[in-house]
């Protein structure tokens, strides 16, 4: 049930980043459809070994607006990125781009306490654009230690700020 769940999210993944990059121009023309695909499919791919939710940059402003119940991760470098601007909330805890194949123990607790006890809890994980790889390691490494209701939002920090929602800055 698990899988047909994750096939079912990267296909949707898919979908939505060939239409979301194929309306730079009428209709997708001029736009290299091979770099889409090729972009959709290793973002596919990604949530498949991540075992983890994605979503939309609307959607993620809607469930902050609600007030939901989340804590949302900022995984980029504190200081080259999360001091000058970050989703308002949002924690940082800094990911390597790579994906990780091992956490340190030190690191593992450092990023549980993060996270918090709860495992039900809402944990929503963003780095800094779509082909950055900070999120999936956040959101796939959450799902490793058992949380259960994890989202990655793929168009991280670049998409906030060109959907216009406001952002903060470190203290």
């Amino acid at each position: 049930m698990i899988f047909v769940r994750i096939v079912r999210q990267a296909l949707a993944a898919l979908l939505l980043i060939s239409i979301w990059t194929s309306t730079g121009s009428a209709f997708g023309w001029g736009v290299k459809e091979l770099d889409t695909e090729k972009g959709a499919i290793a973002f596919a791919r990604e949530v498949q070994r991540g075992g983890y939710r994605f979503l939309g940059t609307e959607e993620l402003k809607s469930w902050i607006d609600r007030k939901q119940e989340m804590v949302v991760v900022d995984t980029m470098p504190f200081a080259d990125s999360y001091r000058k601007q970050h989703i308002p909330g949002a924690v940082n805890f800094e990911l390597p781009v790579k994906e990780m194949e091992k956490m340190e123990p030190a690191v593992q607790a450092a990023f549980e306490k993060v996270l918090g006890p709860d495992k039900e809890r809402t944990v929503v994980f963003y780095c800094g654009f779509t082909k950055c790889t900070r999120s999936h390691n956040g959101a796939m490494w959450a799902v490793k230690l058992g949380y259960r209701n994890v989202y990655r939002q793929p168009g991280g920090i670049k998409a906030w700020d060109q959907a216009g929602y406001p952002v903060e800055e470190a203290k």
